[in-house]
C-alpha cells in the first residue's frame, strides 16, 4: 500500500459523508444488494453489481477469485477506471461490499471504501433513495492479479507451522469446532484462532462495523497483532472479506486472504484439520 498521497475518502465512510459527495464525477457507487432490493431502493447514482459476477467456483469449491480477464470484463463493465474511487454497499452487513473491496485490493485498486451500515443505516437514517435502474458508462479496465491480498492453500500449508502467520477463522464456533460440516471434512485449519463475523457488525447501530477499539480488543484478545501476517477464511471468503477488510481498516499492513477458504481445505484429501 502506497502512503504517498492521502486518499480523498477513509476506508470506512459514513452515511452522512457519502450524501454530501453523491455527485462528485471521481465517484463510483456500488450495491451489491440482491436484484429486487436494487429495484426498490439503492443510494441514488448506484451501480448494481451481482455477487455472483465477482467470484468464481470450481465445484466442490467456491468463493474462488475469477481470472484476470473476467475480472477486466467486469469491472470494464460497471465503468471503473484508475482514478474512480469506489464506495461498496450491501444490504446484510458487509460482506458482499467487502468481498468487491478484497477483490480490488487482489488487482491493486486501492481507492475503495466501505459504506458503514450499508443500505441498512442509509435507509433508516432517512438518506435519499432511488428505485430508477443506473446504467453505468463502460471503461476499457485492465485489471491484472497482485498476490500479496491473496492467500492460497499452497501459502497455508507452506506457512502452517510459522508463528508470524496467524489464521483467522470468521465462520460460526460450531463450524470452526467441526460440530457444523459443509465440506467433505469438518474442523479448522490447525492454529487458527475463531472470530464469527457477525461480531465485527453493531447490531445497534444500523449494521455498522463496531467502534475501532472495540474492533481491536476482539483481534488482540486471539492473538492478533499487527506484525504478523494474517489470512482469514470463512467457508467461501464472504464472511471472512469482511474480517479481512476490518484488520486493514484497523491499520494491520500485512493481511490476506483465502479464497475458496474451506470449500477449498476441506474438500482437499490431505490438508491437515483440527477439531473440538
Amino acid at each position: 500500500m502506497s502512503n504517498m498521497t492521502t486518499p480523498r475518502f477513509p476506508f470506512v465512510i459514513e452515511p452522512d459523508q457519502l450524501q454530501a459527495e453523491l455527485d462528485a464525477s471521481d465517484l463510483l457507487i456500488i450495491d451489491l444488494c440482491k436484484p429486487d432490493t436494487y429495484a426498490k431502493a439503492h443510494v441514488p447514482g448506484a451501480v448494481h453489481l451481482g455477487y455472483a459476477q465477482i467470484v468464481s467456483m470450481q465445484k466442490p469449491v467456491m468463493g474462488l477469485l475469477p481470472d484476470a480477464a473476467t475480472l477486466s470484463q467486469v469491472f470494464s463493465s460497471i465503468g471503473l477506471t484508475a482514478d474512480t474511487h469506489i464506495i461498496a454497499y450491501d444490504e446484510e452487513g458487509g460482506g458482499a461490499a467487502a468481498r468487491l473491496l478484497w477483490t480490488l485490493d487482489a488487482i491493486g485498486h486501492e481507492k475503495a471504501s466501505l459504506l458503514n451500515g450499508g443500505l441498512h443505516a442509509w435507509l433508516k437514517e432517512s438518506h435519499p433513495m432511488d428505485d430508477t435502474p443506473v446504467q453505468a458508462t463502460p471503461s476499457h479496465y485492465k485489471a491484472t492479479i497482485v498476490d500479496t491480498a491473496i492467500a492460497d492453500q499452497q501459502f497455508i500449508r507452506d506457512h502452517l507451522n510459522d508463528n508470524n502467520v496467524m489464521l483467522l477463522d470468521s465462520r460460526s464456533p460450531e463450524e470452526y469446532r467441526g460440530e457444523k460440516k459443509f465440506a467433505e471434512r469438518a474442523g479448522r485449519i490447525p492454529g487458527a484462532v475463531n472470530l464469527d463475523w457477525f461480531n465485527v457488525m453493531d447490531q445497534s447501530r444500523n449494521m455498522r462495523l463496531k467502534p475501532e477499539a472495540e474492533l481491536r480488543a476482539l483481534m488482540e484478545e486471539r492473538g492478533l497483532t499487527d506484525d504478523k501476517t494474517v489470512v482469514t477464511y470463512c467457508q467461501s471468503h464472504h464472511r471472512s472479506a469482511l474480517t479481512y477488510f476490518v484488520l486493514k481498516v484497523l491499520g494491520y499492513s500485512k493481511v490476506k486472504g483465502y479464497p475458496g477458504s474451506w470449500s477449498d481445505w476441506g474438500n482437499s484429501e490431505d490438508t491437515p484439520v483440527e477439531t473440538g
